[in-house]
């Protein structure tokens, strides 16, 4: 058996307070490391906040951020039974499945924003996901999540054109697939539009999908609660008229609008420390 199917035997709650120690360590670090991309990012996207406000703001994303980690790997250790079973409450769920009847299919956006993984099986047992999945280059690391992936009898398609391709024919036939659309894209895959009031490189597959098929979309995200009972999953509808518009800047930039929105909703569990604004027009690499 692999070590890291050990985090089956762990409770949750210890594998939370390494998670937590960890984080210690890093916000005692605040010119390097995690806590410094976040700084860099928070000062880009919410310039208005005093740089009190922004430690603040910081070391909370950070411990969130950890936390999150930490239960990814649970889930991943764990069947898809008990991912089910830690969803508490489950807000506009009628919405989600309206949309997962529509027979234009159903995107689903979900933003580098809370634990994600863990509504990975809830959402299985409601629809047959497509999933597009990029191997991990360690390989002990690839098979477990492949295995857990795999386990949600969800189809998994590669982050290539015959990835692509697949998800477009799987939405066309109205099925469902998700989409992390805050990933830094290749220069072909994306265009330059605002997020966060910044002008960044931004991928536009989301938005060609959505112009190509008229399929449903659905941002989704998903939180641990404050009270420890497990984690609530948000179904928000996006459907503003310029996430169809033939113009892919101007259907990509209201993308980023919506997921502006849900970021906003708890701002501090989003993934502030992914490099999102690596590629800035007439700006120095903004992380070094």
């Amino acid at each position: 058996m692999q070590l890291l199917h050990t985090f089956r035997y762990i409770p949750l709650s210890a594998i939370r307070s390494v998670a937590r120690a960890y984080a210690w360590f890093i916000n005692r670090q605040p010119n390097k490391g995690m806590l410094r991309k976040v700084l860099i990012n928070l000062k880009l996207a919410y310039p208005q906040l005093d740089d009190a406000e922004r430690l603040v703001l910081a070391k909370s994303s950070v411990v969130k951020q950890c936390l999150s980690y930490s239960e990814f790997m649970k889930c991943w250790a764990m069947p898809p039974q008990w991912s089910i079973e830690q969803i508490h409450t489950v807000h506009h769920c009628d919405l989600l499945k309206n949309a997962f009847s529509d027979t234009r299919g159903t995107l689903l956006i979900v933003p580098h924003l809370g634990t994600w993984e863990v509504m990975n099986a809830w959402l299985c047992q409601h629809t047959d996901l497509t999933i597009m999945y990029k191997p991990i280059k360690e390989k002990a690391i690839n098979q477990f999540v492949l295995q857990s992936r795999e386990a949600l009898k969800s189809k998994l398609v590669p982050t290539d054109m015959s990835g692509v391709k697949l998800l477009f024919k799987n939405l066309k036939s109205g099925g469902s697939s998700v989409i992390l659309p805050d990933h830094v894209p290749h220069p072909s895959g994306g265009v330059i539009v605002p997020f966060f009031g910044i002008e960044t490189l931004t991928s536009t597959l989301a938005s060609k999908m959505a112009q190509k098929t008229k399929c449903q979309l659905v941002g989704l995200s998903c939180f641990r609660r404050d009270d420890g009972k497990g984690f609530d999953i948000y179904c928000d509808l996006l459907d503003h008229a310029d996430l169809y518009n033939p113009n892919i800047e101007i259907a990509t930039a209201r993308l980023n609008t919506e997921i502006e929105k849900l970021i906003n909703r708890s701002l501090s569990d989003y993934m502030w420390g992914y490099k999102r604004f690596r590629h800035v027009p007439n700006r120095p690499n903004i992380y070094q």
